[in-house]
């Protein structure tokens, strides 16, 4: 009933145990009420966060670090709605939120794509039946084209620069029209796209070719909730889901030289599917050569019962939320 944002600081790098435990106590900083669930938020700036809520409201709140406090700096009013704007109960939640400031996009269970600036009152633009299902996830692409996934398993990407209200390209997961749930973006190469859906299966796509994942992976029992690319090194993948699993997924050449330190339940090997792609340099994640298609996979918290909703992941550090109500911070994943 009573939801908030709250700042945290995890303190320094020092206090980090042999296991990359945390050893100091994350303090609080300053928290602030927020009306709704929160369903997605993200950094717009140093000090700005965009916060996407289940009344379809989307708000950037400003973090005051001379004081260390939080106040609403701008609010867009039911951005998402099932019946009309104005109606006080007609709110639909906006279920994703994506920055490339000073431009935000949001998602949301109206189907709707919005795309704010943060300094201008309205939306630049609006597309109001862009989906007849609910958008789950939303990332940006490049600066222009944006990609969202729905409730039917598609995956789409639409041209900004395009006044049409249509996806420039739909891909889907043939046949079975599985929720997707989340999506990612390769950080250096942008044809590369993974997505996770309520099946917990892991699919990379090529959008430069054809209309359906290059590859699907066995990876969780119950819906996949995040998935992200290490920022830096993404030949690592990170995937949470409902099923209290954390993966972490290392496609890295020299995969067969480390020692091997966790395997569940003996899912330690996972096989791409052998796509034929003729170009000098090929990324691990739609490699075409079988002795590199090695990937080892480790669940980071094999013991682990309740959902873990949330990742992100950031140098060595990885920080995820679960329904125990805490949030862990890791900070020696590559240890």
């Amino acid at each position: 009933q009573d939801n908030r944002i709250s700042i945290w600081s995890a303190g320094d790098l020092g206090n980090a145990g042999l296991n990359g435990e945390y050893h100091g106590e994350p303090h609080l900083l300053c928290d602030i009420q927020h009306n709704g669930d929160v369903m997605d938020m993200q950094f717009l700036d140093q000090e700005r966060i965009v916060v996407a809520s289940s009344t379809g409201t989307v708000t950037i709140f400003r973090h005051h670090q001379n004081n260390q406090t939080l106040s609403a700096n701008h609010r867009w009013e039911r951005a998402h709605y099932h019946v009309d704007q104005d109606t006080s109960c007609g709110g639909a939640a906006c279920t994703g939120v994506v920055c490339n400031n000073p431009e935000i996009v949001t998602v949301g269970e109206d189907g709707r794509i919005n795309l704010f600036r943060a300094d201008q009152k309205d939306a630049v633009r609006t597309i109001d039946n862009a989906d007849s299902s609910t958008l789950h996830a939303v990332t940006f692409l490049r600066t222009t084209e944006i990609l969202t996934v729905n409730s039917i398993g598609q995956l789409k990407i639409w041209d900004l620069r395009q006044q049409r209200n249509e996806p420039s390209q739909i891909f889907s997961l043939a046949g079975d029209r599985v929720p997707l749930h989340c999506v990612d973006r390769h950080p250096n190469q942008q044809h590369i796209v993974a997505t996770g859906g309520q099946d917990g299966m892991l699919s990379i796509w090529d959008i430069r070719q054809g209309t359906m994942p290059v590859s699907l992976l066995n990876a969780h029992e119950a819906e996949m909730w995040e998935v992200h690319f290490h920022p830096s090194d993404p030949d690592h993948l990170f995937t949470c889901s409902e099923d209290g699993s954390l993966w972490h997924w290392d496609t890295s050449t020299n995969v067969s030289e480390k020692p091997s330190f966790l395997h569940q339940g003996g899912r330690s090997t996972a096989y791409l599917s052998h796509t034929a792609i003729n170009q000098s340099v090929v990324s691990a994640w739609l490699s075409n050569d079988p002795t590199k298609d090695r990937m080892e996979i480790t669940n980071l918290i094999p013991n682990q019962t309740l959902s873990v909703n949330s990742l992100d992941v950031l140098g060595p550090c990885l920080v995820y939320g679960t329904d125990a109500e805490a949030i862990y911070v890791n900070r020696q994943l590559f240890a």
